[in-house]
């Protein structure tokens, strides 16, 4: 794997290395010994899937706080999706900067999200299905989210979307 730094510290794009012969391609996607190498200590506890049949749907800006932060391991197994990360963190030199890349089924790269950095995407085209590897697991009860268009982070989405949650939609303004 190649891990690539982004605007956000501590956010990397992921970019596999396959092994190639007669038979197709063979890559590795996620190692905890090749994140810890990277700086970035990461064994996924959960995977979960995220269906989207609509283009432009929106999920997003989402995290848990402490003591239930999250790193997250995400990318498009089918389709295209613009990912987003924002960072949340006080301390950080990049403190309401925010990373987007495309990420897509075609070119199997994935984004590092760590922990007190809020995420959300956008799918480009239908039928985009996202993957996440997260550690710790989700604690239902404990998320938290601010709205995908919050001008404190002036994300530049490609589009607008077309499908959005009412809970994504009304997200308060970031008060930090």
């Amino acid at each position: 794997m190649r891990f690539s730094p982004t605007a956000v510290s501590g956010v990397l794009l992921v970019e596999i290395e396959p092994h190639e012969d007669e038979r197709g391609a063979f890559a590795r996607l996620q190692c905890p010994d090749e994140f810890a190498a990277a700086g970035a200590p990461f064994a996924p506890a959960q995977t979960s899937l995220s269906r989207n049949p609509t283009p432009n749907t929106l999920r997003g800006m989402h995290w848990q706080p402490d003591p239930h932060g999250e790193r997250k391991l995400v990318r498009a197994v089918r389709g295209r999706m613009f990912d987003v990360a924002v960072d949340l963190r006080r301390d950080s030199p990049s403190y309401l900067k925010w990373a987007g890349v495309e990420l897509s089924a075609d070119n199997a790269r994935a984004l590092f999200i760590p922990q007190g950095v809020a995420h959300g995407f956008l799918t480009l085209e239908p039928d985009t299905d996202v993957l996440y590897q997260i550690s710790p697991k989700f604690e239902p009860g404990h998320e938290a989210g601010a709205r995908w268009d919050d001008p404190a982070f002036a994300i530049s989405w490609p589009a607008a979307p077309a499908l959005i949650s009412k809970r994504d939609a009304t997200y308060p303004d970031w008060r930090g």
